[in-house]
């Protein structure tokens, strides 16, 4: 079995979904279900070099004085550490994503799934710009990978595609926010629900039990629970 999983690096409960997934999937132990990162740029234009800080970020995006926004993100940052993550949202560096992206794309190509816990970790925990090419390129050789091929992936558009063909199945599935889970091909899960939950829908998934609940169509109403 599969599970998709629509996420970006900028995005704090992806981090924390990735996580509790983690859990569930380890408390399930099949070893027979694989998990495929998918791409969603929470912002396609964000630039490429730091214009704010994230309490900035969040005052002028939510409306709030910058005191509460510096309360907000700590409340994000707090629920990362009970991930057991050394979550420093607060000081993250928020550049655009599409690089990083790409080079997860060219990883994964390559079997090196590895690498999508070390992007986060660098955007969330040593707080590093994930548009900076030299901090990217560290990254994949630290996973294994080379660093001729990596500079030519990075220094093109090779994998944008890839990025986009995932961008655009997001928009037909309806997604709109991440994380996002598929869950066999079948079952949706948005947000970085609890690793119970997670289990559940997971376990479910693997005996195909029926998710749907009451409906009516066409051709009448079903019932079932």
């Amino acid at each position: 079995m599969k599970i998709e999983i629509w996420s970006d690096y900028a995005c704090p409960f992806c981090y924390i979904g990735e996580k509790r997934l983690e859990r569930a999937l380890a408390e399930v132990g099949d070893k027979n279900i694989s998990v495929e990162f998918k791409s969603f740029e929470l912002d396609p234009y964000a630039d490429k070099k730091v214009t704010s800080s994230t309490p900035e970020r969040f005052a002028e995006k939510y409306g709030l004085s910058l005191e509460a926004a510096k309360e907000r993100v700590e409340q994000i940052s707090a629920m990362g550490r009970a991930e057991g993550i050394d979550f420093k949202y607060s000081t993250t560096r928020y550049t655009n994503t599409f690089d990083a992206l790409r080079l997860t794309k060219f990883a994964q190509s390559k079997s090196h799934d590895e690498i999508i816990t070390k992007l986060f970790d660098a955007y969330f925990t040593k707080n590093l710009e994930l548009s900076d090419h030299a901090v990217l390129k560290k990254i994949a050789v630290d996973c294994g990978l080379d660093g001729n091929e990596v500079e030519k992936i990075l220094s093109s558009d090779n994998y944008a595609e890839e990025v986009r063909a995932d961008e655009l199945q997001a928009a037909r599935l309806g997604i709109h926010g991440v994380p996002y889970f598929v869950i066999g091909g079948k079952y949706g899960l948005s947000g970085a629900q609890p690793s119970e939950i997670l289990k559940q829908a997971i376990t479910d998934a693997l005996t195909e039990k029926n998710f749907n609940g009451m409906t009516c169509g066409a051709d009448g109403c079903s019932f079932s629970d």
